[in-house]
Formats: structure tokens, sequence, C-alpha cells
């Protein structure tokens, strides 16, 4: 339990920039991909920003999370 209670190992900045700037490498493949399959910019667009959009957050707690375990570390 207390391995949950620790400081993370780094600061919440920083986190947030990795997990923007990860994010917006993924919206270009993503969009990459998806104009490839559909053939539409527009289409490609909403897909690749829908998509990323919802990812960011779950992305964001999972490294969040695992910051706070010391397994393996």
């Amino acid at each position: 339990m207390d391995a949950l209670r620790r400081r993370p190992h780094q600061r919440l900045s920083r986190a947030v920039v990795k997990t923007v700037g990860y994010r917006l490498f993924m919206v270009v493949i993503t969009v990459t991909v998806a104009f490839f399959v559909v053939g539409n910019v527009g289409e490609a667009l909403s897909i690749g920003l829908v998509a990323n959009v919802l990812k960011t957050g779950t992305y964001f707690a999972y490294e969040r999370a695992w910051d706070r375990i010391e397994w393996g570390i």
C-alpha cells in the first residue's frame, strides 16, 4: 500500500508535456492511416482527433498510476 502513496518520480508538468507530445504524434499516425482507409481528409481528421482525445486521458492516467508503483525500479 505504501508504494501507491509515495510521491511520483516526475513532476506533473513533465507528465503533461510527455502526454501531449506523444498524443500529437499519434494523431498524425492515426489521421494518416484513416486517410488511406477512407480516402477523405475530413473523415480522417475526425477519426484521428476523436480517437486521440479519448486516448490522451487514458494514457495520462495510466502513466501517472505506473509512476507511483515501485515494482521493477
